[in-house]
């Protein structure tokens, strides 16, 4: 298994703009229908991903806990599903019944998203404040499928309680890792090995 870790966008960053399909209702989400929220919490999530199965319990209960104190969360997932059909958007729709998940669980059929974000892994976690800056990208917490250490997600529980409570998260970020973003062929950004 092979660890990609995440770019680590610069902090400061303007949330990139998305309208994006989600499987499991057949609705459109876009960005601006979080406008009126004080944190936004976009993560890029895959089905198939080993990294991603080890936190998604922990992850559908954060989403819960956040959502409950105010967090707007989705999550994305840009993977080639030609290539990889367990991420395609029927398989999608099964993934947030199996795991709960209560957020919006959005399809980046182009990958363009993706790109915006300078996305890299599955999971990678983007986190903005009101005013839609970026706060915080960087890892859930220490825990790897290959790691006895508990899924507790602490690291990124610390940056949205500081955003939540009007503050700034420590610059002092770890970045995500996990499995690399299935990029079409042809399609490969810049910053893709």
């Amino acid at each position: 298994m092979v660890e990609t870790p995440s770019t680590m966008l610069p902090l400061g960053r303007t949330a990139p703009d998305f309208s994006l399909p989600e499987p499991a209702t057949g609705k459109t989400v876009s960005l601006s229908d979080y406008a009126d929220a004080p944190a936004l919490l976009v993560v890029f999530l895959s089905n198939h991903c080993p990294y991603v199965k080890h936190i998604a319990g922990e992850l559908a209960r954060f989403g819960r806990e956040y959502q409950e104190k105010g967090l707007a969360m989705v999550g994305i997932m840009a993977n080639d599903v030609a290539n990889h059909p367990d991420d395609a958007p029927p398989r999608m729709a099964q993934e947030v019944e199996n795991r709960g998940y209560t957020f919006p669980y959005l399809y980046d059929e182009s990958q363009d998203v993706a790109k915006a974000y300078r996305a890299a892994c599955t999971p990678d976690f983007f986190l903005f404040d009101g005013d839609r800056k970026l706060v915080y990208r960087g890892q859930f917490d220490t825990a790897r499928p290959s790691l006895k250490v508990p899924v507790t997600g602490k690291d990124l529980r610390a940056a949205c309680d500081a955003v939540l409570g009007g503050e700034r998260p420590s610059e002092d970020q770890t970045p995500s890792v996990g499995c690399n973003i299935k990029w079409k062929v042809g399609n490969n950004p810049p910053w893709f090995a």
